[in-house]
């Protein structure tokens, strides 16, 4: 077996890898790669940056989401939240987004990978999961953006509120909300039913 066969025998469908991933297999890893690309093999994402085609009954299938941000992050911790999640809180959003948000402790900016768009947003703090509470605190963080009447969906936030654990969505806006969220949440909250 030759080393470039030796060398694409290791890479896995469906996975995205570095170049410094890479490495460790070949000898001569950027001459390898380019005859991956050729062969169909590997895909490049962006600098540095490959994936494996993932074979399906209707061609083959770009890595995912996760496994490309992953890469792209070096397994930092992130959050992947696409604006179109507000729309499901009850508070009368329906503007359709086609921006997927990735909140990390290491990039930031426009990033294509895969052919796909992602805005990388350093944060300092996130949560493990994505929950209702943190939504709505990021709706109200990024609402300028939105796209929805300002006024009329504080209201409808505010009515909102009201139906979340207090001291959950209280802790929610103090650990992730900016200054202005805050505010609007400890008066919200605050405030007599």
């Amino acid at each position: 077996m030759g080393k470039l066969e030796d060398f694409q025998k290791r890479l896995r469908p469906g996975k995205a890898y570095r170049r410094a991933d890479l490495v460790q297999w070949s000898s001569a890893v950027d001459r390898h790669i380019q005859a991956s690309m050729r062969d169909g093999k590997l895909v490049k994402l962006a600098g540095g940056l490959y994936s494996v085609p993932k074979p399906t009954v209707f061609g083959k299938a770009p890595a995912d989401d996760a496994t490309l941000i992953e890469a792209f992050l070096k397994g930092s911790p992130y959050l992947k939240v696409s604006p179109n999640l507000y729309n499901g809180l009850g508070v009368g959003t329906t503007q359709l987004h086609n921006k997927t948000v990735v909140y990390n402790h290491k990039r930031h900016g426009r990033f294509k990978l895969g052919g796909r768009e992602f805005e990388f947003r350093l944060k300092p703090r996130l949560p493990t999961k994505l929950t209702s509470e943190f939504l709505l605190v990021d709706l109200v963080n990024n609402l300028a953006e939105v796209g929805e009447d300002r006024a009329a969906t504080l209201a409808r936030v505010k009515d909102a509120a009201r139906r979340y654990p207090a001291t959950r969505l209280k802790k929610t806006a103090e650990e992730y909300g900016k200054v202005g969220t805050r505010k609007f949440f400890d008066q919200t909250l605050s405030a007599p039913a």
